[in-house]
């Protein structure tokens, strides 16, 4: 086990001890207080025996100490189990506060991490192109293709500051959307012109937008659903892979759905992938690119919309992200 696990791991070995330490006192507790309820209850037997002569009377006053002992046996039982019901809860709801903090320290560890490496890498790549267009004397095609990548790392920390700044709006209860009846599919392929793959990729991209499809959407938030679901696909599947996006609408029910044949979402990761920070694995050793905000941002935006989205796997591989908006008849 590395050094930092241990050191992670400290407190709740700390509760494990705590935890044994109480157990063996209770275990402990509940021995001395049957055998002194026992020691008494021979003493006063005796010590009935002794005082009365009477056999008959003498078995009576027995009796009722027997009964008496039994009473306490009774109430030693009754208090001790509802001591330990209340000490095995608090030890289950304490190992479960010790687990989440564990599990939020590490998604912000990766946060961090990932948030780190996100603007480091584009600027960086930005500024390796600036610096070959200002030192190198290029051709009007080797600048406009410089130009393009640089403009391309810009968007990629532009769209990521959205991002960061959108999460840290939405976790104000006052953040409202201006819902409006709109055409998605016209509103759609509008900003489907924005997007441009990098010169080098070569996979396919089909829109496939049903017409005279209407929903009441904000704009804006619905920008940042369409961006991270679009984002979302490119990023988890191989360049030169196909990428379906489509509409649909039916039963009175609008549904956007992003399908791609990467790498999938493994079926432990399902219930997850929109928690807030996380991604599989650890980021030392993640390959991909993210923050964890991107599909915790469309899912907090969905119900808003009073939609709902869903992960499922594509066949043959891959994964369809399926988003569902009630249809806007008005």
């Amino acid at each position: 086990m590395s050094l930092n696990s241990v050191r992670k791991n400290r407190p709740l070995l700390g509760f494990y001890i705590l935890v044994t330490y109480v157990v063996i006192q209770f275990s402990w507790w509940s021995f001395l207080m049957f055998n002194l309820n026992n020691e008494i209850y021979q003493l006063k037997t005796e010590l009935n025996i002794i005082q009365t002569s009477n056999p008959t009377e003498a078995t009576l006053q027995g009796n009722k100490l027997q009964k008496k002992l039994h009473a306490r046996w009774a109430m030693i039982i009754g208090e001790g189990s509802v001591f330990f019901v209340l000490l095995v809860s608090g030890i289950i709801v304490t190992r479960s506060s010790f687990k989440k903090e564990n599990e939020l320290n590490r998604q912000q560890n990766n946060f961090i991490l990932s948030i780190t490496h996100e603007l480091r890498s584009p600027l960086a790549s930005a500024r390796l192109q600036m610096e070959t267009l200002a030192m190198r004397d290029l051709n009007k095609e080797k600048q406009n293709e410089m130009i393009a990548g640089a403009m391309s790392d810009i968007d990629r920390l532009n769209a990521l500051v959205e991002n960061i700044l959108l999460a840290a709006r939405i976790e104000d209860s006052n953040f409202k959307l201006h819902l409006e009846k709109t055409d998605l599919g016209a509103y759609i392929s509008e900003i489907q012109k924005g997007y441009k793959l990098a010169p080098t990729d070569k996979r396919q991209i089909t829109w496939d937008l049903q017409a005279g499809v209407h929903a009441r959407i904000d704009r804006f938030s619905f920008l940042s659903i369409l961006n991270n679901l679009y984002e979302n696909a490119i990023k988890y599947s191989a360049p030169g892979s196909p990428v379906c996006i489509a509409l649909r609408q039916a039963n009175g029910k609008v549904t956007l759905s992003v399908k791609d044949q990467g790498m999938g979402v493994q079926e432990e990761d399902k219930p997850h992938i929109f928690k807030k920070f996380y991604r599989a694995g650890m980021e030392e050793t993640r390959s991909t690119k993210g923050t964890g905000l991107g599909l915790y941002i469309v899912q907090y935006l969905s119900r808003l919309h009073g939609g709902t989205i869903q992960v499922r796997d594509n066949t043959p591989t891959g994964s369809i992200f399926e988003l569902t908006l009630p249809q806007s008849h008005e």
